[in-house]
């Protein structure tokens, strides 16, 4: 007995909402959106009738448009493999093979100041054009890793670091108290 296969049921098409519309619409007026050759932007969505002066003003006021939001890079975790990065360069950085152009150590610095110097080492470093850099926090005394070991990954993932950095990953498994950070080019 022979089986035939039977396509799934068509899904019915639905259009954008009037809110999707609205936002739409406020987006593309914001970021000057020009349309492809023969296209026009959608016109705007139809303003809503007029009420009555006899009648009850909703108690609900119409939905504005707000701007979308930026999208924000992904987390950086140290030893993770992050999006945008081909294979044989994360291997080649996990395991040590792209060599740090420069190398920051934090031994003896407190977190206030370790902070400080990540931060002006990162900008300074990708200014002046580096791709891998190494910054070494040391393994810490406790068994979990010292303060700065702990800290580092927050710092990478702050508002002003974050762009900077592609990836981080510890170039040894058994030295996890140095990390090699790939650095996005100048852009």
């Amino acid at each position: 007995m022979a089986m035939r296969l039977v396509p799934p049921p068509k899904r019915p098409r639905r259009g954008l909402t009037e809110v999707d519309k609205l936002l739409w619409q406020a987006w593309t007026a914001h970021a000057q959106v020009a349309p492809m050759p023969g296209k026009a932007l959608a016109p705007p969505p139809a303003e809503p009738a007029a009420i009555p002066a006899a009648a009850p003003s909703p108690a609900v006021a119409p939905p504005k448009p707000a701007l979308l939001p930026l999208r924000r890079p992904s987390e950086i975790q140290v030893g993770a493999p992050p999006p945008g990065i081909d294979g044989k360069r994360w291997k080649e950085l996990r395991r040590g093979r792209t060599k740090p152009e420069r190398t920051l150590d934090l031994h003896g610095r407190r977190a206030h100041e370790a902070h400080g110097a990540v931060r002006r080492f990162l900008h300074e470093a990708q200014a002046d054009g580096c791709r891998c850099v190494a910054i070494v926090t040391g393994k810490g005394s406790t068994l979990e890793g010292g303060v700065l070991r702990r800290e580092l990954p927050f710092w990478l993932n702050m508002a002003d670091l974050r762009p900077l950095v592609l990836g981080a990953a510890h170039p040894h498994a058994s030295n996890p108290g140095a990390v090699h950070l790939l650095l996005r080019k100048r852009g």
